[in-house]
């Protein structure tokens, strides 16, 4: 097998580049490129309950346990249960969490101003739409049935 033309391989090769290239311009703000994305998803989600924020990351709830505990232990954000259904859990950002975004936002504007230079901004749309296919539920079940047909 070669390795260059494994789709996961060159995929996760090319997302921890990514990662290392953001988290170099987002540090100073204390965070990880990939907290700050949480943070921001827990911003766009406004209180999402702990599966909502799951689903949207393409994570599990026990690696979100994980993920949030030092956010948590840090005071940017807190859980709290839900008014409806008790035994959920709702996740929203402390003041201290919006100070952090705020000033981390201006940092990942930065980042994503030098990527969609360094790739192109049409071409960086396009990539966001097909990556944005390959980690839906679609492109999952499209998988999952592909693989009993080969």
């Amino acid at each position: 097998m070669d390795p260059t033309l494994c789709n996961n391989s060159v995929l996760r090769q090319a997302a921890r580049q990514l990662g290392q290239l953001y988290d170099d311009i987002i540090s100073p703000s204390g965070l990880r490129a990939t907290q700050f994305g949480l943070l921001a998803y827990v911003v766009a989600l406004d209180r999402p309950t702990m599966a909502q924020l799951a689903s949207a990351l393409v994570m599990d709830l026990s690696a979100l346990g994980h993920t949030l505990k030092p956010l948590i232990r840090d005071g940017l954000v807190e859980t709290f249960p839900d008014e409806r259904d008790r035994r959920a859990k709702r996740v929203k950002l402390t003041a201290v969490g919006e100070q952090k975004v705020k000033a981390a936002s201006a940092l990942w504007a930065k980042a994503q101003g030098a990527f969609e230079t360094a790739f192109g901004k049409k071409r960086a749309a396009e990539l966001r739409k097909v990556l944005s296919f390959v980690a839906s539920d679609a492109f999952g079940q499209a998988f999952v049935a592909a693989k009993g047909s080969s």
